[in-house]
């Protein structure tokens, strides 16, 4: 176990160690705990605990990702408190109960984990960077939340959104031709020609029988406006517009875009000439972490073409100031003037960046609004001063008028978990719950309001929890009767008043009524008033066959019983007889709560008992027996002897136990075939030599299922001898065929069957199937004939007596109780133990 927890240790801190190489970008220094609210914290211990980890280990983590010593403890604090609030336990704790309870499982894991390791080593390291990768990530994920989220930064970096420009679009208005566009020049009706001309870094196309045309710096418009008229020159139909010209963009250019200031990746890019501002950034990675989102700027010709606010996208869906980009644009993405962050009860809790002109107001609108369970009636506001931090609370009536400063944090509490108006009322009324405490609300009228009372109320006495001004609780008692009828003064309900009217069941135990004996569903049954025997009795499913009606029992709890007499009575006997067929005739007998019924057997009544009959009798079947001493030999006599190939002296009688005769529980489940399976597994176990291990419970079912011992042939000589037994429900009589083999079992080298021969004796038989091994205990081999009697090996002086071997019979072997070997040290010990005997006897002889 050490040995493990070390190995756990080492293998903690190479994690570590990666992790932290992993995460050295994400810095957490800037994380104060005392701005955390108590649902940050739960959140954290949650996604730590989700992953196994427990707080000594959440701490490291925390450590790992920059967090300052004196935060750490102040977490540690913030999350004992929480636990003491939440009544919840270490995750050390729950982590070393674990670990000791399942340490044997663990060891096997771990010896798995190491023979894996073995032979999939290059599997192993073939997948070290993805598990690392995916432990980083668990990692950040149990921080997530402790460092606010900059509004607009994942726009960018999105894999999902890419801004790609359209490429089959068809060609804008407004596009300027420039160096490498390909234009498409089609003429058709009396002319037909068609012209793929490339720009030249001049902005010139060449065009047959025309010469050159300059188009660069014009936009599409202009440019075939131009083309247009120099092909009139050359083709006179264009006037009378017999034939027409088409003009169009084939490959679009590359310009070259130059990103400066607060980007990701700062730098000059080759963008489609058709790409805008938002296909720069996103291929940028948009503005970091100083960057402005709010006052991005696109220099042309040393001046400000556009400036882009991304909030009007991210918050309207907005595209305003997304233009066309051109060759050689500069974006310049300054830093943010002003930043604050909200948290909270709101729907989109980050940093936010704020603009001149914007007040508190818009920066709830950027965090989409409050949530369903916000404070929305005081905001605190966690400002910095040139000296110090002070706290500011803003009421919802300024949200208007403040202006936000950089750095203000905005914290949007919870609502008080608590009604402001709240009774409730429970019990024996008809709509129990909670109510609205309305101005001069009384019992009386929340009685009313839960429409009354049940008829089971109990209406002498009814509660009121309260609360105490100081929140301790009182309870007020009061007349549930005399409230109803006016008798007593109402009173009057405060809130979180809670008001309990017990019901008459409430506060007495379960009237029963039980019947048993012979009726046909004997059980238990609900009390009600007035119930007679008759009923009772109607309500089990009425009399059974044998049941008699006339000696039916009635026993009743002693109430009044006297402690102090001589005989005391421990419960009251009615006898009493009712009509058989349950007819109302006079007074009945009234039971009361708890009687129990009882109806018994009509002497001489009897059901049918049958018994079986197999094998080598003229007419085998099933038999019932005619009277209660009938014997073997008259129900063989009834089957019409044996046949002339029965073998009498191999004949068995199989008789089970009263409970299988009997069974108590007509619902209980057949396991006939497990049974079977333990019976067989205790009788190995008897012929293995481990008897004396056995339940006696378990050994009694074996001897019930086994066969009893019978001799046939002495019962057909001798009928109503002291062998001829009395037959029983259930037993079966089977008489074989004339057997002609012997089994071996047990441990002999070869177990098998033997062909039966007169006069051969035991040993033989044991020598037919290859010998006694090794672990033999021969003094116990017994012999088990036919008919399920058994003889063993007996001895006198140094002499065997071997039993006779009969056929159909199993010799069995059973195995020798294994010995425990000793080991060096308990020969240490042993002759340690002898040499002192040896010098102690020495001494007292001197």
């Amino acid at each position: 176990m050490k040995l493990k927890n070390i190995f756990t240790t080492l293998l903690f801190l190479i994690i570590l160690t990666v992790f932290q190489q992993s995460m050295a970008q994400t810095n957490y220094a800037n994380v104060k705990v005392d701005d955390l609210t108590d649902t940050q914290i739960r959140q954290l211990m949650q996604r730590a605990e989700s992953i196994g980890y427990n707080d000594a280990q959440l701490e490291q983590m925390a450590a790992a990702q920059g967090m300052k010593a004196e935060e750490i403890q102040k977490l540690r604090l913030r999350v004992e408190k929480i636990r003491k609030q939440d009544g919840t336990t270490s995750g050390t704790a729950q982590s070393n109960n674990t670990s000791n309870s399942d340490g044997e499982e663990s060891d096997d894991r771990s010896r798995t984990a190491v023979k894996i390791n073995r032979d999939s080593t290059k599997n192993t390291d073939r997948n070290k960077k993805t598990n690392n990768k995916d432990y980083s990530q668990s990692q950040t994920n149990i921080f997530e939340g402790l460092k606010p989220k900059i509004f607009g930064k994942e726009l960018f970096a999105s894999t999902n959104l890419t801004f790609e420009p359209n490429l089959r679009m068809a060609t804008p208005k407004g596009y300027v031709i420039g160096p490498d566009d390909e234009l498409l020049v089609d003429l058709s009706g009396d002319n037909e020609a068609s012209y793929k001309l490339k720009v030249s870094p001049d902005g010139i196309i060449r065009l047959q029988y025309v010469g050159n045309i300059a188009i660069g710096g014009l936009t599409i418009e202009q440019a075939i406006s131009k083309i247009r008229s120099s092909l009139a020159s050359t083709y006179p139909s264009l006037r009378t517009g017999r034939t027409t010209v088409a003009v169009n963009l084939g490959n679009i250019r590359t310009i070259k875009i130059t990103l400066v200031g607060e980007v990701v990746k700062p730098g000059s890019y080759s963008l489609s000439s058709l790409s805008t501002v938002f296909n720069a950034l996103n291929a940028s990675g948009g503005p970091n972490e100083n960057g402005s989102f709010r006052k991005i700027q696109v220099i042309r010709g040393n001046k400000a073409a556009a400036t882009i606010d991304v909030y009007d996208f991210l918050l309207n869906g907005v595209q305003k100031g997304n233009i066309r980009l051109q060759d050689q644009d500069v974006i310049n993405i300054p830093v943010y003037d002003k930043r604050v962050e909200v948290s909270g009860e709101v729907k989109r809790p980050a940093l936010f960046e704020v603009v001149s002109g914007e007040s508190l107001a818009d920066v709830l609108r950027f965090a989409g609004g409050f949530s369903t369970e916000a404070y929305s009636s005081n905001i605190k506001v966690l400002q910095n001063t040139n000296r110090e931090r002070k706290i500011i609370d803003v009421s919802s009536t300024q949200f208007n008028s403040y202006t936000p400063q950089n750095g203000d944090k905005f914290i949007v509490d919870t609502i008080l978990d608590r009604f402001a108006n709240k009774v409730q009322i429970e019990g024996a009324v008809f709509r129990p719950g909670m109510y609205s405490l309305e101005d001069g609300a009384t019992l009386k009228g929340l009685i009313t309001k839960a429409d009354g009372l049940k008829e089971d109320a109990f209406l002498n006495r009814g509660y009121i929890n309260r609360l105490n001004f100081d929140n301790t609780a009182s309870l007020i008692s009061f007349d549930v009767a005399k409230i109803i009828s006016g008798a007593q003064a109402d009173i009057p309900l405060q809130r979180e008043d809670k008001v309990t009217i017990s019901s008459l069941f409430d506060l007495r135990d379960e009237y029963k009524l039980s019947i048993q004996g012979e009726v046909r569903q004997p059980g238990t049954f609900e009390y009600a008033d007035n119930i007679s025997v008759e009923a009772l009795i109607q309500m089990a499913g009425g009399f059974k066959e044998g049941a008699t009606p006339s000696r039916i029992e009635i026993s009743r709890r002693v109430k009044t019983a006297d402690t102090a007499g001589k005989t005391l009575r421990t419960a009251e006997i009615f006898t009493l007889s009712v009509d058989r067929n349950l007819k109302i005739e006079g007074p009945t007998f009234v039971l009361q709560p708890f009687d129990i019924v009882s109806v018994r057997n009509s002497e001489g009544y009897s059901v049918q008992k049958q018994i079986k009959l197999e094998g080598e009798v003229l007419y085998p079947g099933v038999y019932t027996i005619t009277n209660k001493d009938e014997r073997i030999s008259d129900v063989i006599k009834r089957a019409g002897g044996l046949t002339s190939y029965a073998y009498a002296e191999g004949a068995s009688l199989k008789r089970p136990g009263a409970e299988k005769v009997n069974p108590t529980d007509k619902n209980a489940i057949n396991n006939k075939e497990e049974e079977e399976k333990k019976y067989l597994n205790l009788k190995r176990a008897q012929e293995a030599g481990t008897k004396d291990t056995l339940s006696a419970e378990i050994e009694q079912k074996l001897i019930q299922s086994d066969l009893v011992g019978i001799n046939l042939e002495r019962i057909i000589e001798k009928p109503l001898g002291k062998y001829d037994l009395i037959v029983e429900d259930g037993d079966i009589i089977r008489v074989p065929r004339t057997l002609q083999t012997v089994r071996i079992t047990g441990e002999v080298l070869n177990p098998n069957s033997i062909v039966y021969l007169p006069g051969k004796s035991l040993r033989q038989y044991i020598n037919g199937a290859g010998g006694f091994t090794s672990n033999a205990r021969k003094g116990g081999t017994y012999i088990k004939y036919a008919n399920g009697s058994a003889a063993a090996v007996s001895k006198f002086l140094f002499f065997s007596n071997y039993p006779v071997v009969k056929p159909g019979a199993e010799i069995l072997v059973p195995k020798r109780a294994e010995r425990e070997r000793l080991t060096a040290q308990s020969w240490i010990g042993i002759g340690t133990a002898v040499a002192s005997l040896g010098a102690i006897i020495v001494s007292l002889l001197r």
